[in-house]
């Protein structure tokens, strides 16, 4: 079954700093990665389902998976308070067709109202419109109430988080900083690439449900795992050009070699022309730079590993990507 297609994957590789067009070959290598992440994410959600004695996996055990990175649990946490917002809004309109805005201070009485979102469980006062996304091992999900927050107070934890977030950002924001209308309109759309949208069906079977895992899938969780897929995609893009520009570089230093005599020669640099493409778009990121980013993302901490007495009993390297 080919799912998803390959413009899917070479959109969400644009997005992540990819300006060439990938090669069939390294889109479905990527395809396969992803595909490997997402039922190793299936196989160890269900473990931890039946140890606390369920037989259905639930959005916690989704957000265990990547708790230690934090900077991810912060997006996704973002991901689903925006989520909870729309969903709000658009019970509003269905439930009042006559009025056509919101204002902001009827989204956050509306919100508040709602029956909670599974990820979204308990909403912490004075804050605003979005709900707040309890995590399982956070103290104050064993709780139901909570001491007043102060408007002077900051959580250096959540500073912390939105680091990378922000540093995401700003690689964005240099990657569109000098692109066309036109260009930047094709960059918006190419960010709506998804795995799941409209796709549930397609994606359920390509992840496993149903042969990895018996759970049914509910709405949280199919867009939990549209979010990480987009996110493994665009760490091992990242991490491919890394390696690219790295065997660029070095390529460059050393002026190549002439294979024709096997001698360690330097070529004559070619003089860029008028018309000449940039350099990204004549060579566009290969498997093997895939190959190698992967390679890299899968590496064991030395900490890990002595932990284990470098033995190497426990590899869990299908989730160091995650």
């Amino acid at each position: 079954m080919q799912f998803p297609c390959a413009d899917t994957v070479s959109q969400m590789m644009f997005v992540s700093g990819e300006t060439a067009e990938p090669s069939a070959e390294t889109t479905t290598l990527i395809e396969q990665i992803v595909q490997q992440q997402v039922q190793e994410m299936l196989r160890e959600c269900t473990n931890l389902a039946t140890r606390r004695g369920s037989r259905s996996i639930s959005t916690d055990d989704l957000m265990m998976l990547i708790r230690h990175d934090r900077a991810k649990i912060s997006r996704l946490r973002t991901f689903l308070q925006w989520k909870d917002v729309r969903k709000t809004a658009k019970d509003s309109d269905e439930k009042n067709p006559g009025a056509e805005e919101l204002a902001a201070d009827d989204i956050g009485v509306d919100i508040t109202a709602t029956a909670p979102n599974p990820a979204t469980k308990t909403a912490k006062p004075g804050g605003g419109g979005k709900k707040a996304v309890d995590l399982v091992w956070d103290v104050q999900s064993f709780f139901t109430e909570f001491p007043p927050s102060r408007e002077d107070e900051e959580d250096e934890e959540e500073t912390e988080m939105n680091y990378a977030t922000i540093q995401r950002l700003r690689n964005a924001d240099e990657r569109t900083k000098n692109m066309t209308r036109e260009e930047y309109v094709h960059w918006s759309d190419c960010r709506q690439a998804s795995f799941t949208f409209r796709k549930g069906k397609r994606f359920r079977e390509w992840a496993g449900f149903g042969t990895i895992t018996d759970s049914k899938p509910n709405d949280d969780i199919i867009d939990i795992l549209g979010f990480l897929t987009f996110e493994i995609v665009q760490t091992l893009t990242e991490e491919a050009l890394r390696v690219k520009q790295a065997q660029d570089a070095s390529r460059k230093a050393s002026g190549g070699i002439n294979s024709s005599d096997g001698s360690n020669g330097r070529k004559r640099k070619r003089e860029s022309g008028l018309f000449d493409p940039p350099e990204e778009a004549r060579e566009p990121v290969g498997p093997d730079h895939v190959r190698e980013a992967f390679r890299r993302l899968q590496r064991t901490p030395p900490k890990s590993r002595a932990m284990l007495n470098f033995s190497g009993l426990l590899q869990r390297t299908l989730l160091k990507l995650i």
